[in-house]
Formats: C-alpha cells, structure tokens, sequence
C-alpha cells in the first residue's frame, strides 16, 4: 500500500518560503508571504495544472491574502517574520516545491509595497475588488479559474516575445 499525503495548506506554503528567507538571511513580512503564496498558487494552476492548496485567497485591501496565514503571522505587524522553519518539517511534492522555488526566484527580491502594487495592477485582484471602494474591508474570494486564465495568457505573451 502507498502511503497517504497529507493535503498541502496554505501555510505549509508559507513556511516553505520562510524557510527559503531565512536560508538566504532575507526580511520575509506577512504582507510579502501573502503575496509570495498567492504567486505559489496562481502559477501551480498554470505550471502543474493543478491548486498548490485548498485555502481560499481573498481579495484584501492590500492584495491577495490568506485569512488563516494571516491570523497565523499577524503579531509580527511590518516586521519580518522571525520563525525558524527545518525544511524536514514541511511536506510539500516536489513538483509544488519546484513551482515555490521559481516564485521565490522571480519575486522574492521585490518588497512588499512594490508586490502589493503588482498584484492590484493584475486582473484576478481587480476582478474580485470590483464595485468595491479603494479602502473597503472585503472577504471576496479570487476564483481560481482567474487566476489560472490571466497568468497563462500572461505567460504565453511572455512566449511569445
């Protein structure tokens, strides 16, 4: 008999990439983790076909988030998160891995704001945001078939130059 996988969340998402800023001594924030897993996900769909996770990504004020990965890193305000993470710990196939690790590749070296500002200039967020005001506290979730449609012809047109 093969053995079972644990269902890959959110934050087991999210500590991979604390582990990855922490391997690299780099200052990793809720607000940037928020948008490094929303990245995760949306670019699962595309590279692999298939979620990363289960956990909803909602439209926040300030970008794509993860209510419980949020409630999870909250206490840390603007500060970096201090968690030390053994990357035993954190059971993740390697395709997800692979797709995490181009993430962090390509936006990793972005701050926060400037993540913020990408991911309210791209559709999914838009989308989800629609008819709400600037500032409006919102629960919204990000459909992922949006995702998946807006960052496959993202990348085709990045194939196509």
């Amino acid at each position: 008999m093969g053995t079972q996988r644990k269902t890959v969340t959110a934050l087991d998402v999210g500590r991979y990439l604390i582990y990855r800023a922490g391997a690299e001594k780099k200052p990793l924030t809720n607000k940037k983790l928020q948008k490094l897993v929303y990245y995760s996900q949306a670019w699962s769909l595309v590279l692999n076909g298939k979620k990363l996770f289960n956990d909803p990504i909602e439209a926040w004020v300030h970008g794509p988030a993860v209510r419980s990965l949020y409630l999870r890193y909250k206490r840390y305000g603007f500060d970096p998160i201090d968690e030390v993470v053994d990357e035993k710990s954190i059971s993740i196939p390697p395709k997800g891995k692979h797709v995490i690790d181009e993430v962090w590749d390509v936006y990793g070296s972005f701050d926060a704001a400037y993540l913020e500002f990408l991911t309210h200039s791209e559709k999914p967020w838009q989308d989800a945001r629609n008819g709400l005001n600037e500032h409006e506290i919102s629960d919204r979730e990000i459909p992922r078939r949006d995702m998946k449609a807006f960052y496959t012809a993202k990348m085709e047109g990045l194939a196509v130059k």
